[in-house]
């Protein structure tokens, strides 16, 4: 019988290598010490194979990348060091039971090869996500295969689910493996950080290095998604398919480092596996509670998002318009405003479509109308099958009247909307929306959705929303 001896949470952050640092390592050498300290505990377990759970692979929406190409390689010449290169045999009869088996459980995996790289235009290659940790186990450690999985875009839960798959898997075979979850944490530390400043970043990095050291599993999965993508992180799915890898063990976690010098959050902890305990076998709990925060939702929804909830399951379930009936109220009969719906699944955006100015006879029409093309005609996503509706949240936007504006000065991206237009070009862009922090990035953002350079003349209008979620 195969067990998973260990978890590891590693970062990957390419400055962290000496070849490609330059000396700017010793910023981070807290950082670098820990990762030694992971790659001689992996020596002492003498694991068969190591399972490594990047965010930086070939990335799908709605499934999980799995290499199965015999041989896994990689270099770091992206990042100017040639000569770092890892070259690794794949498990592939440990792939093959973990791909069957998820699909069993109903969580898809794509099969990353020549040909399916060549048909979404991606890469075989392994990814710094991948080398960065290796780097440092190679040096102490290099007789196991490797199994390179990218996590998909999917719940929480599902992603904990599949870590149990994998878990399970492990255990009806006859070698041991170790887990690792790489990721960076926060990249929003600081002003000068890869992606600016958000306080986010600081509050979402404590959290989860206070959550994992004290190992809460549960309130990790349950963590609120706004602030996750606030803090622009990059390594919470890792983590929760690694800990979903340990469901039902008593663990012993230990913090070996944190730091965030270069704006981005680095954390190393090492997770060992204890005695079975049924008591901790939390799966069918996370999908409870899931439940429990959508019924939760549904019952504190106001007309506005009761409407557009009713509108997209209506037309989905039934291919027809939803007909207003007597629980709307009279604001919403009597009233034309330009609305947005916005919909969204797991914390991510499922949908988003919306009208300027009213294009119907009231804003219950119009939120009816675009909640239905936000389900179904954003081209950014397939339309929204039946099965997802349970796990939809809704927010809707009634547009004011805009106002022009002579300067940048009298915007603000949490207050105002902004609406950019050059002849029959015209870009709009909500206010107060996550990732947006600045009136600049705001402005530029709308130019993009418009197709409207930002070196040509534009005029700018500001507009403020009602908004409902």
């Amino acid at each position: 019988m195969g067990k998973i001896l260990a978890g590891y949470l590693m970062p990957h952050p390419p400055i962290l290598l000496k070849e490609i640092g330059k000396g700017q390592e010793r910023k981070i050498n807290k950082t670098s010490e820990a990762m030694k300290a992971v790659a001689r505990d992996i020596k002492s377990k003498k694991p068969k194979t190591i399972i490594l759970i990047t965010p930086h692979g070939p990335l799908f929406s709605d499934g999980i990348a799995i290499s199965i190409k015999d041989e896994l390689k990689g270099d770091m010449s992206q990042f100017g060091a040639w000569e770092v290169k890892i070259v690794k045999d794949n498990n592939l009869k440990l792939v093959n039971k973990i791909i069957a088996y998820a699909g069993q459980k109903g969580i898809p995996c794509a099969k990353i090869n020549e040909e399916l790289a060549k048909e979404y235009n991606l890469s075989t290659k392994l990814d710094h996500g991948a080398i960065v940790p290796l780097y440092f186990i190679d040096k102490e450690y290099i007789h196991y295969r490797l199994v390179h999985i990218t996590y998909g875009l999917l719940s929480y839960e599902d992603l904990y689910a599949f870590g149990k798959v994998i878990q399970e898997v492990v255990e009806g075979e006859q070698e041991d493996v170790v887990v690792i979850a790489s990721g960076d944490l926060s990249h929003k530390l600081t002003e000068d950080g890869p992606y600016g400043y958000n306080p986010a970043g600081g509050k979402f990095d404590k959290l989860i290095m206070d959550l994992l050291t004290s190992y809460k599993p549960e309130e990790i999965i349950g963590i609120d998604k706004e602030l996750c993508e606030e803090a622009g992180e990059c390594g919470l799915r890792s983590i929760d398919i690694m800990m979903g890898s340990l469901d039902g063990y008593d663990i012993y976690s230990e913090l070996l480092s944190y730091e965030g010098p270069f704006g981005v959050g680095y954390g190393v902890v090492k997770l060992e596996i204890g005695k079975r305990n049924r008591d901790k076998e939390i799966l069918d709990k996370l999908y409870n509670n899931r439940k429990n925060r959508i019924r939760k939702i549904r019952t504190n929804e106001d007309n506005y998002i009761a409407l557009a909830r009713k509108s997209l399951e209506h037309y989905v379930k039934n291919h027809s318009k939803l007909p207003i009936d007597n629980n709307v109220s009279e604001e919403m009969l009597n009233q034309k405003a330009g609305t947005f719906v916005s919909i969204k699944k797991d914390g991510k955006l499922r949908g988003c479509i919306g009208t300027i100015a009213p294009t119907t006879g009231s804003i219950a029409e119009e939120i009816i109308e675009n909640a239905i093309k936000a389900g179904t005609e954003d081209p950014r996503f397939y339309p929204v099958e039946e099965d997802e509706l349970d796990a939809l949240v809704y927010s809707v936007d009634i547009l004011k009247d805009p106002e022009p504006v002579e300067s940048i000065d009298e915007l603000d991206e949490k207050k105002y909307g902004v609406i950019v237009s050059s002849g029959m070009r015209r870009g709009l862009l909500l206010p107060n929306i996550e990732g947006v922090n600045s009136v600049e990035e705001q402005i530029r953002i709308a130019l993009r959705k418009a197709g409207i350079s930002p070196n040509e003349g534009y005029n700018i209008e500001r507009f403020e929303v009602e908004r409902h979620k």
